[in-house]
């Protein structure tokens, strides 16, 4: 079903009544609607044959003394065109549906008809009907505007080069606004001084993201070496403090401090003097993974650990366990151990 502007044109003169006649067939019958098109609009279809719209064409035909087979050869259309507006063919789908659940008889004609389609019979006969049989004007239209997989190809491939076309232009006109021979020189003057992408875009009157979206694209090569110096470039401010240290890169100085000596993003961000953001973006960069409340789970588990010593046993679980099965309340275990009810029943907890 066609929905193009002309055919919603179509579709309101047709409702109002004023529909113009669009041409004579070969016997001198006028027709109000393109051959090879169905007018329509979400709930009626027009005529061919009298312009006036219907909720189903089929249903019609009977007052024109057509068969639907009549009607569509004489149009140009599919034999297999639903005459219908898209709201009847919903309510009749679900119409339908609810007659192939109490209705054997359409359940039975529904499966034959699968089983034909699964076998191959349904094409064997629809291509032996068409045999030597003109298409109709619908499918030749259709089959002009339609692009072949090749065709889609090259016209996405022409889409691209234009694309990266605009691009080049846009940044040759950025590069030379800002007294530069290309892009490749405005960004490798920009990032030696120590800019990141983010910053070259800002400074180049251009959207932040600008070079990071499309630098690949026009210098694959650059736009690599590019982000690799940026990341040098987040990491120049940490070198003064964490060399101070005694640790040579980030990524050691971040293991030792948060995943060895268990020190919170924030513990950390006061020890070098930065901000918190800072510190969680170092760990992202390098790809280092971030423990919640570091310190806090930590002192915890010593704490559990020198407890458990103190009691002779190797975790405080084994302790609770011990206790329990002799028949003691937790008031008798608090009190032997020496800890709260409460600290011992949520660690017990913690460790099912």
């Amino acid at each position: 079903m066609d929905a193009a502007p002309a055919n919603a044109r179509l579709a309101r003169s047709a409702r109002s009544g004023g529909t113009p006649i669009v041409g004579f067939l070969s016997d001198g019958t006028p027709y109000y609607a393109p051959i090879g098109r169905v007018v329509a609009d979400s709930s009626h279809v027009a005529c061919h044959l009298c312009g006036r719209l219907f909720r189903s064409v089929a249903a019609h035909l009977s007052s024109h003394g057509w068969s639907k087979a009549q009607y569509c050869e004489a149009f140009g259309l599919e034999r297999g065109q639903s005459l219908e507006g898209a709201d009847t063919r919903k309510l009749r789908s679900a119409s339908f549906s609810a007659r192939l659940v109490f209705e054997s008889a359409l359940r039975d004609g529904s499966a034959r008809g699968r089983e034909r389609a699964r076998s191959g019979e349904l094409t064997r006969q629809a291509a032996a009907a068409a045999r030597g049989r003109q298409f109709p004007a619908q499918r030749r239209d259709r089959a002009r505007t339609a692009l072949s997989a090749s065709a889609r190809s090259r016209l996405a491939q022409a889409n691209q080069e234009r694309a990266i076309g605009r691009l080049a232009a846009k940044a040759a006109q950025v590069a030379h606004e800002r007294g530069y021979a290309s892009i490749g020189q405005l960004v490798r003057d920009g990032v030696g001084s120590g800019q990141s992408l983010a910053a070259i875009s800002r400074a180049s009157g251009l959207d932040k993201d600008w070079m990071s979206r499309h630098l690949p694209r026009l210098d694959p090569v650059l736009a690599v070496a590019a982000t690799d110096r940026g990341q040098d470039a987040r990491d120049a401010r940490w070198l003064p403090p964490i060399r101070a240290l005694g640790f040579p890169d980030v990524p050691s100085y971040l293991t030792q401090r948060h995943e060895v000596e268990h020190l919170s993003l924030n513990a950390i961000a006061g020890e070098v003097g930065l901000s918190f953001q800072v510190v969680k973006s170092a760990f992202a960069r390098h790809g280092l993974s971030v423990s919640p409340h570091a310190g806090k789970r930590h002192a915890a588990q010593r704490r559990s650990a020198e407890v458990a010593a103190s009691l002779g046993v190797e975790s405080v679980q084994e302790y609770v366990d011990r206790c329990r099965t002799a028949g003691w309340s937790w008031r008798q275990i608090a009190a032997a151990s020496g800890q709260p009810q409460t600290w011992l029943r949520r660690h017990t907890a913690d460790q099912r």
